[in-house]
């Protein structure tokens, strides 16, 4: 193998790795697939050190060393995005892809997106549902529905236009929480409350918590505690808009 092939296959595991964890998997899993690729498309072993804001990767070929090292930069959640690299890895190991293909795969891959007014008439229905759950009335999941869904479109909004994501769950939680109570003045229930805490369950961070509690159990405390942390942060930051709106309508929760 030629130095510059062995740096091609360097640099496709690691861009493998780098996308994988962007877009929201464990580092359990990006650390098994970037192994996979590359041992797949022909090193002999390949060392990945994850931490969290970088990843360092090394392929070894004959007592040859090619290393490199790629800065992370947070996406999002997209399954389809990691189950995309996932197939290119299981598809070079069965010989159905060589090194340009992967290559090319890699470069062509694009997050797909849903419709955003669908995602909003899904979040509505849903936070009503809590509602519901928590034994609210009828009126009071309806404004469930209905402040839930006017606080989706302005964290969509938000995201759209790049705002730090913390300002944005705090703006969303405010304007959320502001319109359930200023809905439950034009229409009384006595359930009012139960609304106020129903139409904010979207900003539940409950994939990063349970990666994060993923990576530690599985030995990866670096990114763990790093993903537990912007976990806490996004919360601290709903709680924060929650309770200036609460403030500002002069309610409180019982």
């Amino acid at each position: 193998m030629e130095l510059a092939q062995q740096n091609e296959i360097t640099r496709l595991a690691v861009r493998a790795a780098q996308l994988m964890l962007a877009w929201g998997a464990e580092s359990e899993l990006v650390e098994d697939v970037g192994q996979r690729l590359g041992v797949a498309l022909g090193v002999e072993s390949v060392e990945l050190s994850i931490s969290s804001t970088s990843l360092v990767l090394t392929t070894l070929y004959r007592q040859r060393c090619v290393t490199t090292t790629r800065r992370l930069r947070d996406h999002g959640l997209n399954m389809d995005m990691v189950c995309e690299v996932q197939r290119i890895c299981v598809m070079a190991e069965k010989g159905l892809l060589d090194l340009d293909q992967v290559g090319r795969k890699l470069r062509q891959l694009k997050p797909k997106t849903w419709n955003r007014w669908l995602v909003v008439a899904i979040i509505g229905p849903s936070c009503g549902s809590f509602a519901y759950l928590f034994g609210a009335d009828d009126t009071a999941v309806m404004l469930t529905v209905l402040a839930s869904c006017i606080g989706m479109v302005v964290r969509q909004h938000l995201a759209k236009g790049h705002f730090n994501l913390l300002i944005n769950w705090a703006a969303t939680a405010f304007v959320t929480t502001l319109v359930a109570r200023l809905a439950a003045m034009v229409w009384p229930t006595p359930d009012a409350e139960v609304a106020m805490a129903a139409a904010v369950l979207m900003l539940v961070p409950g994939f990063p918590l349970l990666n994060a509690i993923a990576d530690m159990v599985k030995g990866h405390y670096n990114v763990g505690l790093a993903r537990w942390g912007q976990a806490t942060l996004m919360t601290a930051s709903a709680a924060i808009g929650i309770t200036l709106a609460m403030q500002l309508t002069g309610m409180g929760w019982i």
